[in-house]
């Protein structure tokens, strides 16, 4: 679902330049643009790249760094993933409100995240032990 999703935004993204109202953003605005698509770039590569890792690994008896590298680059990507979309909606929500709007919103929007990709996942591990190899 990630993989979808982190492909869509990054489509999205790489319209607005070719629109009518490209012209009239900030140097802020364009300077937020530019890191949210880079970060969702990278996200797509990272969220992508264990299937390419594991076409170049598959049968070599690395089944256990495969593993690890994957998660890795999963956990990276869902980061870069996170910050690109809390990119996005910062930036649209200050083409379209005031300072004060934006920085509220934008803040719940980092809060929500991190609640849902951070807090909880690490409450629910602090309640089950990992299990063995």
């Amino acid at each position: 679902m990630a993989q979808a999703g982190v492909q869509i935004l990054f489509a999205f993204l790489l319209t607005l330049p070719f629109t009518q109202r490209w012209n009239q953003v900030t140097e802020f605005e364009r300077g937020l643009y530019l890191a949210t698509l880079l970060l969702v770039a990278a996200a797509s590569a990272l969220l992508i790249g264990p299937v390419a890792y594991h076409r170049m690994v598959f049968r070599r008896g690395a089944r256990a760094q495969l593993v690890a590298t994957a998660n890795t680059m999963a956990l990276a990507g869902l980061a870069a993933l996170g910050a690109g979309i809390n990119g996005a909606v910062l930036l649209v929500v200050d083409v379209l409100l005031g300072t004060l709007a934006t920085v509220l919103i934008s803040s719940l929007s980092v809060a929500f995240f991190v609640l849902l990709w951070w807090v909880l996942p690490q409450l629910a591990r602090r309640d089950r032990p990992p299990r063995g190899p």
